[in-house]
């Protein structure tokens, strides 16, 4: 290997934004996560919403008031068909 062109490999605190902190090994030394495996719904079985920037609610805002199309919508009726003699 060539001397002098690999980034340091440092000790790194992982600080997950619901306060969770841990230990490991990275290039930097400092690394800042939104979800952790602490919080993340696939580890802990609980249902949760990861919001940025209000887009859940903008969503509902926007889409939840009209209910779904597919329900209010009368269903397409074809003209009969002529049999050939």
């Amino acid at each position: 290997m060539k001397d002098g062109i690999h980034p340091n490999y440092v000790e790194t605190k992982v600080t997950c934004g619901c306060g969770n902190s841990f230990l490991t090994r990275s290039t930097q030394a400092e690394l800042k996560v939104d979800i952790c495996n602490v919080c993340h719904p696939f580890y802990t079985g609980k249902l949760k919403y990861v919001d940025t920037a209000g887009r859940i609610e903008k969503f509902q805002k926007k889409f939840g008031e009209a209910g779904y199309a597919s329900l209010t919508r009368k269903a397409k009726t074809r003209p009969p068909v002529e049999a050939e003699s």
